[in-house]
């Protein structure tokens, strides 16, 4: 029996969920796992059976093997991608590469053209691919459903919660320690809106600001943290004591984050809200990354779209595309309804009628959120890499490193415009001055 053979580097949320969804399959096993963190290690440890002494404190020290496995899956924290990456694609290694590829448009260059000239495989973890859900629509649209697109509508709700958590007190909240928020939270949603159109973006423009989450919006009175006697605790939604400690139902990764800890008690949690950065005022932390943008893009056959990213909503996506015989409409990234202005079979009781189809895609209600597995997109991603090293079949999910890395630059591009008011980017001329 063919086995696909892993080693993990970075056994933080995304590493776990990875790594736990590759316990379904008997022929995929992880060897190695490299972490900073002896709970992490040992948590991996455990759950995957991987040997004591092939659990490891530094990417460094595996790599520094010769290689013995398939695949290297590297899911660092982003600015930590870039090392571990170029190490395992000089020892061979075909990578699993958790989103975003890297944080500066010259890194991801550099990581693209050393896979291509070692000839490794990057498989980039844009999870929104893999997904049930998109799987139907991209099934629908090569199917000719709604025609030629013209436009297309995308956007993503964060929600208000994970984005304070991620986003305002969290790791991804400065753009010098991380990346930009479009980067971080949405190049899987410029990947997925190029995917879906099935052409290349030409130019690009955008407008963005960090607008709510400032000391100016701090109401008056409150303290630099939740623990210090803040007199609004109990009418702030961004109650720390509540958000992660007290309030049921809130994403467990949101504690874990927090405190450090797999099970954290209410100790723990406690302790994380009087101690550490995810206990401070949502308006008196050192985030800079913005709280609402918006992407206007064309691509190459003369379609449009736009995107916008917002943290001021409960939280989900929404998508409407519209083609030259129909339109597609989601509104909960789970059900298609699909508008086609006259149907073209010919045995069908509509046959020339404008008909509308409704497409049920989770019949169990899968979760949208990280917390729930992206909507079955990072249960979808792993089942396609199985069937790519075990079964020798490749899924159209799956896209090369050099397409990753383009709709990576389309961020950066988009990046330019807004820092800049605004400006219309030529893409290809973006991408030039990197080569």
């Amino acid at each position: 029996m063919k086995k696909m053979t892993y080693i993990l580097i970075g056994a933080g949320q995304r590493g776990r969920r990875y790594s736990g969804e590759a316990l379904r399959f008997d022929d995929m096993e992880m060897v190695a796992v490299a972490d900073p963190s002896e709970v992490a290690r040992n948590f991996i440890r455990e759950r995957n059976g991987v040997p004591e002494d092939m659990c490891f404190a530094s990417y460094k020290d595996v790599l520094s093997r010769e290689k013995f496995a398939d695949v290297a899956m590297i899911c660092t924290l982003d600015r930590m991608h870039m090392e571990p990456a170029l190490m395992a694609i000089e020892k061979g290694y075909d990578l699993i590469l958790e989103k975003p590829v890297a944080p500066t448009a010259e890194e991801c260059l550099a990581l693209q053209m050393a896979a291509e000239a070692k000839g490794v495989r990057v498989t980039v973890c844009h999870v929104l691919r893999y997904t049930p859900f998109l799987k139907q629509v991209k099934a629908l649209l090569e199917a000719g459903k709604v025609g030629k697109i013209m436009n297309l509508i995308h956007s993503e709700g964060v929600g208000n919660l994970h984005f304070s958590s991620s986003y305002v007190r969290g790791d991804f909240r400065n753009e010098a320690e991380a990346s930009n928020m479009l980067l971080a939270k949405s190049c899987h949603d410029l990947d997925l809106i190029q995917w879906l159109m099935g052409s290349r973006c030409v130019k690009v423009q955008s407008f963005g600001h960090l607008s709510h989450f400032t000391p100016e919006n701090a109401p008056e009175g409150a303290t630099d943290r939740c623990a210090d006697g803040c007199p609004h605790l109990k009418t702030c939604p961004y109650n720390a004591y509540e958000v992660y400690r007290d309030r049921q139902g809130l994403p467990q990764t949101w504690r874990r984050k927090a405190t450090g800890q797999v099970n954290p008690t209410y100790e723990d949690l406690t302790w994380a809200v009087e101690n550490t950065a995810y206990g401070r005022c949502v308006y008196k932390c050192d985030n800079d990354v913005m709280d609402h943008q918006t992407v206007n893009l064309e691509y190459e056959n003369g379609e449009t779209a736009v995107f916008t990213v917002s943290a001021f909503n409960k939280g989900g996506r929404r998508l409407h595309i519209m083609g030259t015989k129909g339109e597609l409409i989601s509104t909960d990234f789970k059900t298609i309804s699909l508008f086609i202005y006259s149907d073209e079979d010919e045995n069908s009781e509509t046959y020339g009628k404008p008909i509308t189809i409704t497409i049920d895609t989770s019949p169990e209600g899968m979760d949208q959120t990280i917390a729930g597995g992206h909507g079955g997109g990072d249960k979808g991603l792993v089942v396609d890499v199985h069937d790519l090293y075990v079964n020798g079949v490749e899924s159209n999910s799956l896209s090369s490193i050099r397409t990753s890395v383009e709709n990576h630059l389309t961020v950066f591009a988009a990046e330019e415009s807004r820092k800049n008011g605004g400006i219309l980017v030529n893409v290809d001329d973006f991408i030039a001055r990197y080569k």
